[in-house]
């Protein structure tokens, strides 16, 4: 299976981290330890424990049975993830991110350490191994989707461009007049930009479509022709000088171009789907105890 479009996101991969970190974690006080203080009143270690079972007990212990079956089953099979199939995958999640330090923050507001994110990946690629055989997709399903998705597989017209943002319009004459000169155009954006996302890489901003920048910005760059520069232009951001270092031209989608990216999106929703009859099977092979409730 091609890598290239996975569907998996963060939030789907975390999972039960949380919930279960949550619960886990009262473990690390005394039964009658006091975790909290209202007033005069007191908060137990067992009042906090007792609720998190009562509220969010059987999900997260479903959670971490499921692990252990996929655990026990990989073992059988002698299946393993290599380290960097963990790397190539975390690196997908972070792309779904404007940067680093926007995933960083992502993972921040969950609670997750970095590790039980990779641990979660670990998981999520032993099931997809052990049920991989068990999903067939065939050229007519393919074919089906591709017809009633064809328009979200159309190119649109793009734009290739970088950039240079300052906040004043003298400032933004006196860099156009040093380009106009024969300055660099990516050493200009390291020095003047202040558009820090991407002034590093010399104000670079990939391609993006119509609609994805602020109108004033949308229609210049739209309307320049590769390798122009522009004079100033205006935004509620400040100044831009841009520059147009490629273009893509609309066109109609191509069932061959997209053929593995369509495999890929229908053997991820049918992965989801034979998962639940899988864990059900090796459920009922292995002696499950559920003793949360007698506890």
């Amino acid at each position: 299976m091609s890598k290239n479009k996975r569907s998996i996101t963060l939030w789907s991969i975390i999972g039960g981290i949380v919930l279960l970190g949550s619960l886990l974690a009262v473990f690390g006080f005394s039964k009658e330890e006091v975790v909290a203080k209202v007033g005069s009143e007191s908060i137990s270690k067992e009042d906090l424990y007792t609720t998190l079972v009562d509220q969010y007990g059987d999900g997260a212990l479903d959670t971490l049975i499921a692990e252990k079956i996929v655990k026990l089953e990989s073992e059988k099979k002698d299946l393993t993830v290599k380290d960097s199939e963990i790397d190539e995958e975390l690196k997908n999640i972070k792309g779904q991110y404007d940067s680093d330090e926007a995933f960083k923050e992502a993972l921040a507001s969950s609670g997750t350490s970095l590790e039980s994110v990779k641990e979660n990946i670990r998981t999520f690629l032993l099931t997809e191994k052990l049920l991989k055989d068990r999903v067939t997709i065939t050229d007519d399903q393919i074919k089906e989707y591709f017809e009633a998705n064809k328009d979200t597989f159309a190119q649109a017209e793009q734009v290739e461009a970088s950039h240079i943002l300052v906040k004043d319009e003298k400032t933004a004459n006196e860099v156009k007049a040093k380009l106009d000169d024969g300055g660099d155009f990516a050493e200009l954006a390291k020095k003047y930009s202040t558009d820090t996302s991407n002034a590093e890489s010399g104000g670079e901003l990939g391609y993006f479509g119509k609609g994805e920048m602020v109108q004033a910005f949308d229609d210049k760059t739209f309307s320049m022709k590769k390798g122009e520069i522009s004079e100033p232009v205006k935004t509620e951001f400040g100044y831009h000088i841009i520059k147009v270092t490629g273009k893509k031209e609309a066109k109609e989608a191509v069932l061959a171009d997209h053929k593995d990216e369509i495999k890929d999106i229908l053997f991820d929703q049918a992965l989801q789907t034979e998962y639940g009859t899988w864990l059900q099977e090796k459920k009922e092979d292995y002696k499950i105890e559920n003793l949360l409730k007698d506890s």
